[in-house]
């Protein structure tokens, strides 16, 4: 073969080979671009929710102010009937007083209703003491007091910090006889007439409800509460007595019960012993006035 061919033949193959190795070359720089473009492209949204989240979090609106609607409000509800802010929580109630009927005031031992209500309340007034009130406060609880003039004429103002907390004051005569309905008309009256000016001089408020002491009444009482511009006899079916409970009608307390108490010293004891058995009824303490739409 000639040399010059032979030559050439040689030099041919030393360039297939660069171009060989050339394009190997690009190749291989191609695939590193393609993976590397890649990589980069599979870590970019990781950066950009990063961003986004700190965005979002610099832009989101204050949560509400606004309560939940299973709080109470904090402004309280005043009842239209009363004009005074009240205990039912928008309660509305399944039962009317009875008006006054041939001159006989009607008479209360329980308030007939199916809602679940029980009504405190407290006599006398004889024991005087800020830490009764206190309780009563603690446990979110008002009550009609029935004050004697007896037990009252020297501290009168002291049941001021009730009527302040939102307790009423109620009749319960002047002097406590407990040989009450042997009093004439006249006498019965002047008990009743004397007690609802004088609490209405001290407090501001002129008593709706009576008690009679010990709790018997006649139609003499009643005309003569009547007369006296009160509403009704209360009296009662359970009581709150020695730290435990007394009940003239069932084992327990009922819808509609009105409970009896006294300031006496063991005021403590029988608070606990009437919210122990409220609680257990499922009872919500309600102001008798609140209830029966009383001034």
């Amino acid at each position: 073969m000639p040399r010059h061919i032979s030559h050439s033949r040689n030099e041919s193959r030393r360039i297939g080979l660069v171009i060989l190795a050339l394009v190997v070359a690009l190749v291989v720089a191609g695939m590193w671009w393609v993976v590397s473009t890649t990589a980069a492209d599979t870590s970019a949204p990781t950066q950009t929710s990063a961003s986004s989240i700190s965005i979002a979090a610099e832009t989101t609106v204050p949560p509400t102010t606004v309560p939940p609607t299973t709080m109470r409000p904090t402004t309280a509800v005043t009842n239209v009937a009363t004009g005074r802010v009240d205990t039912l929580d928008g309660l509305v109630p399944d039962y009317v007083l009875p008006p006054i009927v041939d001159g006989l005031a009607p008479v209360l031992t329980k308030v007939p209703t199916e809602q679940k209500v029980v009504f405190l309340t407290i006599d006398d007034g004889a024991l005087k003491r800020d830490s009764d009130l206190a309780l009563l406060e603690k446990n979110g609880i008002k009550a009609s007091i029935f004050l004697a003039h007896k037990f009252i004429a020297g501290d009168s103002q002291f049941y001021k910090k009730y009527t302040a907390a939102g307790h009423l004051i109620e009749n319960h005569t002047m002097t406590h006889n407990l040989g009450f309905i042997q009093l004439s008309y006249e006498q019965q009256k002047a008990e009743i007439c004397g007690m609802a000016d004088f609490a209405e001089q001290q407090y501001g408020r002129r008593p709706v409800f009576f008690r009679p002491p010990g709790g018997p009444y006649t139609q003499v009482t009643r005309q003569a509460v009547a007369d006296c511009g009160l509403k009704a006899i209360v009296d009662w079916e359970a009581k709150a007595n020695a730290g435990g409970m007394d009940y003239q009608v069932g084992a327990g307390l009922r819808p509609g019960d009105i409970v009896l108490m006294h300031f006496r010293p063991e005021f403590p004891d029988d608070l606990g012993a009437f919210l122990k058995a409220q609680q257990a009824a499922g009872l919500k303490v309600v102001l008798l006035e609140d209830y029966l739409a009383t001034n």
